[in-house]
C-alpha cells in the first residue's frame, strides 16, 4: 500500500467530530496512504508532504456519509407523470419506465449520482438497487464506483411480489426469490470486503413490505448474518405504507421487522417517517438504525420523521438523500440543511428539547452514518481513521458575513459545493473539479440515456 503523504494545512476551521468534538482554528490534517496520521493545530504537524493543500479560508470537515440512495433514479428526475404523486402513485408511474433500464444506464447514473455526492461533501455512500431488467446487475454499480473512487456500500435490493400476488410493482419487474438469494450470495462472495478501510461492502436489501414476501425477508436476514453483512430496507415511509402493512400482515411496521428478524445493530431502515413510540423504543433497545431522508419525505408529502424523539431515545440516526427521482437532488450539504430546518418546523423552540443544531446535524451526517453502516473507521478526522474529508471555501457570496461561525454557516446559509474532497487519501475533487471522471462528457451521456429511457 502506498505511503504517499498528503497535508491539508491551516484551515480557517477544522471540524474533527472526534471524541472531544474539537474545532481547531488554523488546523491541519496529515495523511499517509489511506489513513489519517495526525490532526491538530498547523504548527504542531509536519509542514511538508508529497502533496500539500492550502486550506486557508476554508472549513474542513469529515466526509459525509449517505446511507440511502437509488442512484439509477438520476435518469428519471422530474418526469411529469410522477411529479405530483405520493409514494405509491409515484412508484406506479415510474416502474414501467425503469423497466427499460440497461447496464450502461446503471453505470452512468451511478457515476452521475456519485459525482453529485462528492461535489457536496459526501465521501461514503450506500445505494439500494432493487430493479434488474435487461441484464442489469449490481456489479454494474460496483464497477462504476471503483472507477470514480467513492467508498461504497452496495445494497442488493430485490422485488419478488408483483401485483398479481398483492404487491405494488408490476409482475414484469419482480424476480424469483431463489434467484435473488443465489445472486445475493454471489455478490457477497465476489465483492464484500470486511476489512478496516474497505472501499466496498455488500448489503442484503429486499426492497419493502409491499414488494417482497415475509419468507424472503427471513431468509435474507439469515443469509446476512451467516456472512456477517448488514441488512437494509424501506419501512414506515407514509400512511399508505402503514395501512398496507396492517392490512396484509396485521401488525405495525416495527412489529413486522421484529417478527422477521429485522431488528439489531446490523440493520438499518430507510425513512421511518411513521414509526410510532413503541417502534422507536424497539429500535433504541436493539440498536436498529434509521436513514433520515428529509428531502424525499417532503417531495412525496410523506411527513416529517420524528428524528428528535429517535435521537432522544437512543436510536442510531443517519442522513440520506434517497433517490434522485423523489428528491430530486443528491446534494448532501443541502440534505443536512433540510434536516436541520425541518425538525425546527416540526418540533418547536430552538432552545427547548426539540431543537436541532448545526453541530447535531453534522454529527448525524458523519458519525451517525458511520454507526448505521457498522463502521468505526470513518465519520471523524482522527488518527487511524480513513482519510475522508471535504473542504468548503468561505469567500463565497452566500457565506459573506458568517465568519463568526463558519461551521454553522454550511447549514444555515446558501448550500455550497466543495472545493476539495478526499477519499481514502486520494483527492477526488480538486478546486471544484472531479479528478477521476470527465464530468461534461459524463453529463452528456446521462442526458442521452435519460432521453432514451423516458421515450
Amino acid at each position: 500500500m502506498s505511503d504517499q503523504t498528503l497535508l491539508v494545512r491551516n484551515a480557517t476551521l477544522l471540524a474533527t467530530m472526534d471524541a472531544q468534538r474539537r474545532e481547531i482554528a488554523g488546523g491541519s490534517v496529515f495523511i499517509r496512504g489511506p489513513r489519517i496520521e495526525a490532526v491538530g493545530p498547523a504548527h504542531e504537524l509536519p509542514q511538508t508532504a508529497d502533496e500539500v493543500i492550502d486550506a486557508a479560508d476554508h472549513v474542513v470537515f469529515p466526509g459525509l456519509v449517505n446511507t440511502h440512495h437509488h442512484m439509477y433514479q438520476t435518469l428519471t428526475r422530474v418526469l411529469r407523470p410522477a411529479q405530483d404523486n405520493e409514494l405509491f402513485g409515484w412508484l406506479s408511474a415510474l416502474y414501467p419506465v425503469w423497466a427499460g433500464l440497461t447496464p450502461e444506464m446503471i453505470r452512468v447514473s451511478t457515476q452521475i449520482a456519485m459525482a453529485e455526492l462528492l461535489l457536496s461533501g459526501c465521501t461514503t455512500s450506500s445505494d439500494h438497487l432493487y430493479i434488474y431488467p435487461n441484464g442489469c446487475r449490481l456489479d454494474d454499480s460496483i464497477e462504476a464506483a471503483e472507477e470514480i473512487g467513492m467508498r461504497f456500500h452496495a445494497a442488493r435490493g430485490a422485488m419478488s411480489v408483483g401485483r398479481s400476488q398483492g404487491g405494488l410493482p408490476p409482475d414484469s419487474v419482480v424476480e424469483d426469490e431463489a434467484a435473488i438469494l443465489r445472486d445475493t450470495q454471489r455478490l457477497i462472495e465476489r465483492w464484500h470486503d470486511p476489512a478496516p478501510l474497505a472501499m466496498r461492502r455488500i448489503v442484503v436489501a429486499p426492497c419493502s413490505p409491499f414488494s417482497v414476501s415475509r419468507d424472503l425477508m427471513r431468509e435474507s436476514a439469515a443469509m446476512a448474518r451467516h456472512f456477517g453483512v448488514h441488512l437494509h430496507t424501506h419501512l414506515a415511509e407514509n400512511d399508505f405504507d402503514i395501512a398496507y402493512t396492517r392490512e396484509k400482515f396485521g401488525c405495525t411496521p416495527a412489529e413486522y421487522a421484529e417478527q422477521l428478524g429485522w431488528l439489531g445493530a446490523d440493520v438499518w431502515h430507510a425513512h421511518c417517517v411513521k414509526l410510532d413510540e413503541a417502534g422507536i423504543r424497539m429500535f433504541a433497545a436493539t440498536g436498529t438504525g434509521v436513514s433520515h431522508c428529509p428531502g424525499s419525505n417532503m417531495r412525496l408529502a410523506s411527513g416529517i420523521a420524528p428524528i428528535r424523539a429517535m435521537r432522544d431515545a437512543g436510536v442510531p440516526v443517519s442522513l440520506a438523500v434517497d433517490g434522485s427521482a423523489s428528491n430530486d437532488s443528491g446534494h448532501m450539504l443541502g440534505e443536512a440543511r433540510l434536516a436541520l430546518l425541518l425538525q425546527r418546523v416540526a418540533h418547536g423552540p430552538v432552545k427547548g428539547p426539540a431543537a436541532m443544531t448545526a453541530r447535531e446535524v453534522l454529527e448525524i451526517a458523519t458519525l451517525g452514518g458511520a454507526r448505521v453502516l457498522g463502521r468505526s473507521d470513518i465519520g471523524a478526522l482522527s488518527p487511524g481513521r480513513a482519510a475522508d474529508l471535504a473542504m468548503v471555501r468561505l469567500d463565497q457570496i452566500g457565506l459573506a458575513g458568517a465568519g463568526h461561525d463558519p461551521l454553522a454557516a454550511l447549514f444555515f446559509c446558501h448550500v455550497p459545493q466543495v472545493s476539495h474532497s478526499v477519499v481514502n487519501g486520494r483527492v477526488l475533487v480538486r478546486d471544484g473539479q472531479l479528478t477521476t471522471v470527465e464530468l461534461p462528457r459524463l453529463i452528456e451521456r446521462q442526458r442521452r440515456l435519460a432521453g432514451a429511457l423516458a421515450a
